[in-house]
């Protein structure tokens, strides 16, 4: 069962009336959630549904936490799924905790007010592009304040109308790339060295049959890795000198395994590669430092962003999607099955040279 399955029962079983006993199904699914493991949500999060305590909430709702974040909805941020009280759609947002600012305010409106100006703070910090299209502020139309309160810290949000989900696929991109997101707005509040961090980095094109190998890497022009300074809206941020190396290695790899590498006009991926003997399709390669021995952050990211690129590069434009490849400066680990689980390779650096798991072996691409 994916989150689409559990989103489309709660909203056809729901029912406020018939209060949060235990047997009430709908409320027995939502506390279920908490022990499940089989649900595909970003590498390291939690899950947690909420109907009611005592009272059945007229807009039930599941809490999606990075517990390097928060683990409670009560402060700080998270995601969620909020469902609106007529049951006709749910949505994914990014928000802000409301119960224990809510103390602070004798007037509910004061709080909303305060709720929005927040929202707008963190909005304006996160990068245009990647929540481009997000609403600002969804709607649920519930009872009592929570739903308000909820309207107003929402940072960005996606609606999805119960009688026309999208695919569980669509879902799972869509609720990485805010997981993306989330790492950022909780950067903006509290700065942490495990924020995410932006990549403007180079990509390798694999071309065709007919290269000349003596001149493989001609094209492929990486930075020197040194540390230098981007500056992406508000933020200047420096970059590591470990990714362009980690890209550079691999490209020279791939040199003797007959690609050639290019690195001009693929941007924002990190690489593209196709296969000698050209079948249409391209493997799709975003590159991750693992900092720290921090495989959950790094996955986390490459995830979400190779989700997005081969989305917005390949689907909507009607293009063949991509294979797609993690490439890490170390072992991912366990992380590896989770990576081939979405249909994701993984490549990484060893002592002495490269490894990678059975999806990688199986397509060749392990210099």
């Amino acid at each position: 069962m994916g989150i689409r399955s559990v989103l489309l029962e709660v909203a056809n079983t729901y029912d406020e009336t018939a209060g949060t006993a235990k047997g009430v199904a709908a409320q027995d699914l939502l506390r279920s959630l908490r022990r499940r493991t089989d649900l595909p949500v970003p590498p390291g999060f939690t899950l947690k549904g909420y109907g009611g305590n005592g009272f059945a909430s007229s807009t039930p709702w599941i809490g999606v936490y990075d517990p390097n974040i928060t683990l409670v909805p009560h402060d700080g941020l998270y995601l969620a799924y909020i469902f609106s009280s007529d049951l006709d759609s749910v949505t994914l947002t990014l928000q802000q905790g409301v119960t224990r600012l809510k103390n602070d305010f004798e007037v509910r409106q004061d709080l909303y007010t305060e709720l929005e100006r927040r929202a707008h703070k963190i909005r304006r910090r996160i990068p245009r592009e990647l929540i481009e299209g997000w609403i600002k502020r969804p709607q649920f139309q519930g009872k009592g304040w929570r739903p308000r309160a909820y309207e107003a810290s929402s940072v960005a949000a996606r609606r999805y109308d119960v009688a026309n989900m999208p695919a569980e696929r669509i879902m799972s991109e869509e609720l990485l790339r805010l997981a993306e997101v989330l790492g950022i707005a909780a950067g903006v509040n509290q700065p942490s060295p495990q924020c995410a961090e932006f990549e403007s980095t180079p990509m390798v094109y694999v071309g065709d049959a007919d290269f000349d190998r003596r001149n493989a890497l001609e094209g492929f022009k990486p930075k020197d890795g040194r540390d230098y300074i981007v500056k992406i809206e508000a933020h200047v941020q420096e970059k590591s000198q470990r990714h362009e190396p980690l890209i550079l290695d691999f490209a020279q790899g791939l040199e003797s395994l007959g690609y050639k590498p290019i690195t001009e006009g693929k941007h924002p991926r990190d690489l593209v590669l196709r296969a000698a003997v050209a079948d249409g399709r391209e493997w799709l390669v975003e590159a991750k430092v693992v900092r720290k021995g921090n495989t959950t952050h790094a996955v986390r990211e490459c995830l979400a962003q190779l989700f997005e690129y081969s989305h917005f590069h390949y689907r909507e434009r009607g293009l063949t999607e991509p294979h797609l490849v993690g490439l890490f400066t170390e072992s991912v680990g366990a992380y590896a099955s989770y990576l081939e689980r979405h249909g994701v390779a993984s490549v990484w650096k060893t002592e002495d040279g490269w490894a990678g798991s059975p999806l990688a072996v199986s397509w060749g691409i392990v210099p």
